[in-house]
């Protein structure tokens, strides 16, 4: 699992026909590779890369291509396909269908026709009607002729290295709520709550809750049976692989709670990873606190807790000491990430409340102004399906699932105070 401040990896090039005019309207193709999702999260042997959708045997396999446009007006689009055998499609888009009769074994322009469309996300399904031989269509990509800037979709702009299969673009965009710390104080702790609305705990999504500059602790769904506590530390080394580490940049394990699993961890740069496996609920609040405290030897302990309401007590995931650092708690911030590429057309959202610090010294202030901001998928506007904000004097962040509306990275959200300050004494917490 990626998270949003590890340096995003480019988005292959995908092999389709080049952009051309008509009509002196350029002519935009959609790479089908970063654009498509299946009904069925696996889609049973149908191939997806830089080079479409080939293998398509199965009519109930219905792949749905996303694009955005900006603009309202009239577009014309037209489908890349070609068949061994002939075969009948049909192309749907607001409330239309268009039936396609692929009848070339080399790459076709097929018409679909010109539409008047809305200003926002424009879902394109394709159904397999009818087929002579084993399957389908191979399909390059679709074209829609219009101002290039009126027509958004994942292509491959990010920064980094190749990726055959378009995977940033399909995990959607992340996001994130970077709080406001109170200033001139030396934050020992950082307490917040997360609500993760009903329906929306979706598999592939991190509800991170507790971050801070060198890690973060939070929620996931692994899978239809597994759900995680997790929290990390990064070392100071830059490296994916945690063998290369040096001895002396090494994060070290100080304890864990009962039940926990630790280890290293690498692949988004490396640290030391620890997680509990916890059925946590959709629509049940839970609380987190996190402690970073410098050691006076140019280290730091890094601590975080949970508040299982089922026992009504608090349980210490895990202590960390980072080396080559003396810090207090910086950057506190929550976020939202989907890392399962299948999942990226479905939406998730998560709530936010009652944060807090509390200083060296014992003081607590409540936190209620937070600015909002996402990772390139969203800064290059790849994709515009993401949010966030302040609903019900909550912060809150949505992702994923080709919604219309969005919010403009940078803006700053303010919440009415609560005034409900944590009740912790700390000298009972778990070690």
């Amino acid at each position: 699992m990626l998270c949003f401040f590890i340096a995003q990896q480019l988005l292959a090039q995908g092999s389709v026909t080049a952009p051309t005019t008509t009509n002196n309207q350029p002519i935009n193709a959609i790479p089908l590779g970063g654009n498509t999702f299946f009904n069925n999260f696996g889609a049973r042997g149908i191939g997806l890369s830089v080079q479409g959708i080939q293998n398509w045997t199965d009519a109930a396999v219905i792949p749905t291509v996303y694009v955005r446009i900006l603009k309202k007006g009239t577009y014309t689009l037209n489908l890349v396909a070609k068949a061994a055998q002939k075969s009948t499609l049909n192309v749907g888009m607001q409330s239309k269908n268009v039936k396609v009769e692929v009848n070339s074994t080399d790459w076709k322009k097929y018409p679909l026709g010109s539409f008047a469309l809305e200003a926002g996300y424009l879902p394109i399904v394709l159904k397999g009607i009818f087929k002579t031989g084993a399957k389908f269509a191979d399909i390059q990509a679709i074209e829609i002729q219009g101002d290039p800037a009126n027509i958004k979709f994942v292509d491959a702009s990010l920064t980094g290295s190749a990726q055959d299969s378009y995977y940033f673009g399909r995990r959607g965009p992340s996001v994130h709520l970077s709080y406001t710390l109170p200033a001139g104080k030396d934050i020992e702790w950082f307490y917040n709550e997360v609500t993760v609305p009903s329906g929306n705990d979706v598999i592939g999504s991190y509800f991170m809750v507790n971050g801070f500059a060198e890690g973060y602790c939070g929620i996931q769904v692994n899978s239809a049976t597994e759900r995680r506590i997790l929290f990390s530390v990064w070392s100071p080394y830059t490296t994916d692989d945690p063998n290369s580490i040096p001895a002396d940049q090494r994060v070290k394990l100080l304890g864990k709670g009962p039940g926990v699993n630790a280890q290293d961890f690498g692949g988004e740069g490396s640290g030391g990873q620890s997680y509990l496996v916890y059925n946590w609920k959709a629509g049940q609040t839970y609380k987190f606190l996190t402690r970073i405290r410098p050691n006076g030897d140019n280290t730091t302990t890094y601590t975080s807790y949970f508040f299982d309401p089922n026992t009504q007590a608090w349980r210490l995931i895990a202590s960390f000491k980072r080396p080559k650092i003396s810090t207090w708690y910086n950057s506190p911030h929550s976020f939202l990430e989907n890392f399962d590429p299948e999942r990226g057309a479905v939406t998730r959202k998560v709530k936010y409340n009652n944060q807090w610090v509390c200083d060296a010294s014992g003081n607590w202030t409540e936190m209620t102004v937070a600015r909002f901001t996402n990772d390139n998928t969203g800064r290059k506007k790849l994709r515009l399906d993401f949010q966030g904000g302040v609903e019900n004097d909550q912060f809150f962040l949505r992702n994923c699932g080709f919604f219309t509306n969005f919010t403009n990275p940078d803006s700053v959200f303010k919440r009415n105070p609560g005034g409900k300050k944590p009740v912790i004494n700390f000298a009972q917490l778990p070690k």
